[in-house]
């Protein structure tokens, strides 16, 4: 199981195929901090590694040890063209971790202009609000990032 792990953290694209076509499951196997393959690719801005996992058919949704998705981690990150492969993908923008935030609320929080315009484009809530009550627009203002498209 953990060669998967290394084979991506390493952004060895190949080995990551080859281990897949062996044990196709491996795709949706957690490693210690509850991140799968394809959280864990996406993390780290791989895109040809996320954009080959996607095509094992992994659980797009699932959660890491926190509560974060995929989606939610290149939000936070900044990572536009794989918050785009994956909402494209079937990817739950307003999915909620463990602390009821959502994509659009890292999205907002670290002044992710172009994902928030491609969350809210793809039925993000606006109004979703975390455990403490706040909004995107709300943290984006806390942080003082100028996010007038919300």
């Amino acid at each position: 199981m953990e060669d998967i792990f290394n084979a991506i953290r390493s952004n060895e694209l190949e080995e990551v195929q080859s281990i897949l076509d062996v044990d196709p499951t491996l795709v949706n196997v957690k490693n210690e901090r509850g991140s799968t393959p394809l959280l864990l690719a996406s993390y780290y801005g791989f895109i040809d590694i996320t954009r080959l996992i996607l095509k094992y058919n992994p659980r797009i949704n699932d959660k890491d040890n926190a509560g974060n998705t995929s989606l939610m981690g290149v939000c936070f990150k900044g990572y536009y063209d794989i918050a785009e492969l994956l909402i494209k993908s079937g990817a739950d923008v307003n999915e909620k971790n463990f602390n009821d935030a959502t994509a659009l609320i890292y999205a907002a929080t670290f002044g992710q202009k172009e994902i928030i315009k491609l969350l809210l484009e793809n039925g993000a809530d606006i109004h979703a609000k975390d455990n403490k009550g706040y909004t995107a627009a709300m943290h984006a203002q806390n942080q003082g990032v100028d996010i007038s498209i919300i």
